[in-house]
This record gives C-alpha cells, structure tokens and sequence, in this order.
C-alpha cells in the first residue's frame, strides 16, 4: 500500500476514533439526576404545546399530571387542531384544577408555530420552572422533581437542562435513524467541556424536553428570540450561552420516553424538517459530512481493498464507531438492528442532510404539521 493511502487511513482512524473515546468518556459523565429532598418543593409550569394531538394528548397530560413533590400546574396549549385535542384536554381539566387548557391566537407573520405556542405557554405559565414537553412524551412521577434539583444543585447553575428520552422505534427507518440522536449528541458534544464554557458552538438540547429557569429564560427574551425556528433544541441553548448562560444535559433515559415518529414517511420528513438547521447547516455540512462518514462509513468500504496496515487501520476505525453505538444500545436500550446497520444510517442521514441544504439552497422551506417554515 503506498504511502498516501496509509496517511489517509490513519487519518479515518483518528476521526472514528476520538468521537468513541468522548463518547466513552461522556458515558460515564451523562447521569441521571437526583432528587434532593433537602431543597424547598419547586414550583414547575409543565407546557405542552399541541396541534392536532389526539392520539398523544391524554397520555401526556396523565404522566404530566403525575407528577409528584412540586407545586405544579399543566398548561395545554391548542394551537388550532381540527381534530379532538382540545375536546380531550376540557374533560381532564374538569376533574383537576391543575390542568389548563389555551386556545392559540393566530400565528403572526415571522414565527414558526411552535416557538409562538411555547412562548404563548411561557407567558401563561406561573411556576418558576418551566417544563417544555411534546406532546408525544411520557414522563415518570418523579422526573420534573429530579431534573429541577439537579438544575438547583449543579456546579454553574445551568439554567436550561434537557435530555434524550428513551426512544421507542417501530419502522426499520426509525430504528436506523432515531438512535443517531444519542450518538451525535454524546460522540461529537464533550460533556466536561460543555459543562465549564458557555460557548453558543457548544449549545446543544433535545426539544421533547426541555426544563429552564423562567426568569432567566424571561431574560434571554424566550421563545419570541429564536420565533423563525424550528429547531429550538440548537437555538434555545445557543441562546442562553449568547448572554453567559450555561446549559446542560443529563441522562433523563429512566424518566421520560417518546416515540418520535410513527413509520418511514413521518421519520424522513422530521429529519429532513431539521436538516438545514443541523447537521445540514451552510458551514456546518461539509465538515460534518466528512467526519461523520470518513469515521463512520468509509472504513468498512475501504477495508476489503486494503493490506497490512493500512487494513489493521481501517479495521480499527470502523470497530471503533461501533463501540460508542453498542455502549450507547445497551445504557439506553436501542434497537440491535440499528446498531448493526450502523454505516448504513449514517448514510441515509447525511443524504438527508445534504437533501435538506440543497433544498435550503433552492429556497424551498421546510414543511411540518401543514405549516412552512419563516
């Protein structure tokens, strides 16, 4: 093998192996919060903004409302459903007081729908915490509870804390794509590093379930400062670390669960809804690109043409993208189909990305839940 292909693959073998090490690595800090009993009941605003939800709205009110030890409320907004959300929603809140529902105002021009329903939430809200949760998330008793004490016990005082929820999958594309949320977040994202600097590159949450300060959320201006978006799991964090603000994640895999998407077809518009503010990013694609299948993929396509070293190096390089996927199957209970098919999803999620900025680049805007984006 000459020498250029050697250097090529010790370079696929650096850029497979360092995301596994801080994957690794990350593992050990990524924690499930405690509750601390000695701190004062928390007040929590839960918000669940919900368009036409009726098959999730009940199951998410009930674990909502569930929740133990917190002055709490549970606020629903509907943001024009035209199916029975709102109907659902009227019959749980006759029988307890702590459940509200909202009728959305009209969406102004400018805003992407759920950032003006959050911020209608937000504004409605009396808790000092304010909860965030989709519609299609179950939460234990005790997870408000668990992830405000540690918000209040946490060197820094992070003022935003969310968490992937354990992932429930059906569809084969969901099992190939959904867990990749786990492993960009905890392959590329040094937790250690996250957890000292309040740089916006180092923002980084998870939409179905985000716990923030209201003061300090408030303060950064909310939801209304990033109103174009629909990624408020990128700008919500980036928002807060834009003033100073530090904010984290923790393993919140035991105290809420989601089932994202329901098929093929829902799992491929709601990545490619997000692509072109992700992964998918102008500035952020072509490196992202090279690192995620040059670590990821282009191993496991090299290594029956290579010899010697250079094969030992490639064999390397992909063994080390599966460490941090089995680690992560087996901490949060991912699908083992996935995990094989690991170069596989790689693959069909950079497609989606690069699908998602020429789009961008075309100007034709993301669509969901029958609204365009700003």
């Amino acid at each position: 093998m000459s020498l250029p292909f050697l250097i090529f693959c010790g370079v696929l073998l650096y850029v497979a192996a360092a995301p596994a090490v801080i994957c690794l690595v990350n593992l050990i800090l990524f924690r499930p919060p405690r509750q601390n009993s000695q701190l004062p009941v928390p007040r929590v605003s839960i918000l669940i903004p919900a368009r036409n939800e009726e098959a999730n709205i009940r199951g998410v009110t009930a674990s909502a409302l569930g929740s133990g030890d917190v002055d709490l409320e549970v606020l629903v907004l509907d943001d024009h459903s035209t199916d029975r959300t709102a109907t659902i929603v009227e019959s749980i809140a006759r029988n307890d007081s702590r459940l509200r529902l909202l009728r959305g105002t009209s969406l102004p021009p400018g805003w992407a729908g759920k950032m003006f329903a959050c911020q209608q939430l937000a504004e409605a809200a009396r808790g000092d915490w304010l909860l965030f949760l989709d519609a299609d998330v179950r939460i234990t008793t005790d997870a408000a509870r668990r992830v405000v004490d540690y918000a209040r016990t946490a060197p820094g005082q992070p003022a935003l804390i969310s968490g992937v929820p354990r992932q429930i999958t059906g569809s084969f594309l969901e099992r190939l794509l959904v867990p990749l949320i786990d492993f960009v977040l905890l392959a590329y994202l040094p937790l250690w590093v996250m957890r000292r600097n309040p740089s916006p590159s180092l923002a980084a949450a998870v939409g179905q379930f985000v716990l923030v300060d209201r003061k300090r959320y408030l303060d950064c201006g909310g939801h209304g400062a990033i109103r174009t978006t629909f990624h408020d799991g990128i700008y919500l964090p980036r928002l807060f670390r834009q003033k100073g603000i530090l904010t984290d994640l923790v393993d919140i895999t035991g105290l809420a669960s989601c089932r994202m998407y329901q098929g093929a077809r829902q799992t491929w518009n709601g990545f490619l809804k997000n692509a072109g503010e992700g992964l998918g990013a102008p500035g952020v694609i072509v490196p992202m690109t090279f690192i995620l299948l040059g670590g990821q993929v282009l191993p496991w396509l090299l290594l029956p043409f290579a010899q010697g070293l250079a094969q030992n190096l490639l064999l390397a390089a992909g063994l080390s993208g599966y460490a941090c996927r089995i680690a992560a199957a087996v901490r949060f209970r991912q699908s083992w189909l996935g995990v094989l098919c690991h170069p596989a999803g790689v693959t069909v999620m950079e497609w989606i990305q690069w699908l998602g900025f020429i789009r961008l680049r075309r100007g034709i805007r993301a669509e969901w839940k029958g609204r365009t984006a700003v």
